[in-house]
């Protein structure tokens, strides 16, 4: 008796742990306790100054009023940022049918030192991002820009070929400028599903 009084001790405190531990059984890896936190709790995104392919300077703040979809690249990225560009590029097609007040793109480089207003336009031309529903970018203060990486928290770690390991998802920033949901690297291939979620 006293062992079987025991086991269900250990097993009650075994589920309970389980419990708090994935918040609810509802978190099992700390990408998706990311996503949860993010959706039960948006967040404002950084009003940083970033540089378009074309040059042009720009602020998020600018697209208040509009749903905004994120990612992070570097343009030498031979992995998965071509996944992410793919992605991007069927959402771009799909994006276009809401019109010029839709929703729109954004991918922004975090290597800008490398990735110059000429670096941008390529990696533009490449996956036909025409800077009206997508828009590629780099943010040239490097304060600004670890405090963009922190608020969509972004890991970014050099290798050692001279590119970076990086998580990879999309962001969605809601019309009133917030972080508002994330979307995983396993979602970048389903571009209606995205499409079709946040054009509510």
């Amino acid at each position: 008796m006293r062992s079987l009084l025991s086991a269900l001790s250990v097993l009650c405190f075994g589920s309970a742990t389980l419990w708090a531990a994935t918040d609810g059984l509802r978190a099992f890896t700390s990408e998706q306790a990311r996503r949860l936190a993010v959706e039960e709790s948006p967040r404002p995104v950084p009003t940083a100054v970033l540089e378009d392919q074309d040059g042009v300077a720009f602020s998020l703040a600018e697209y208040r009023g509009r749903r905004l979809l994120v990612d992070f690249i570097y343009t030498r990225c031979r992995t998965i940022c071509t996944a992410l560009g793919a992605s991007f590029a069927r959402l771009s097609n799909d994006l276009a049918a809401h019109g010029p007040d839709g929703p729109v793109l954004l991918s922004i480089s975090f290597d800008p030192d490398v990735d110059t207003v000429a670096q941008l336009r390529a990696y533009a031309d490449l996956y036909h991002a025409d800077g009206k529903i997508w828009r590629i970018a780099r943010v040239p203060s490097k304060e600004a820009l670890a405090a963009m990486l922190t608020t969509f928290e972004v890991v970014v770690i050099p290798d050692a070929l001279g590119g970076f390991q990086h998580n990879a998802a999309i962001h969605l920033v809601d019309d009133s400028g917030r972080l508002a949901r994330v979307f995983g690297y396993e979602e970048a291939g389903l571009a209606g599903d995205i499409t079709a979620s946040i054009a509510r």
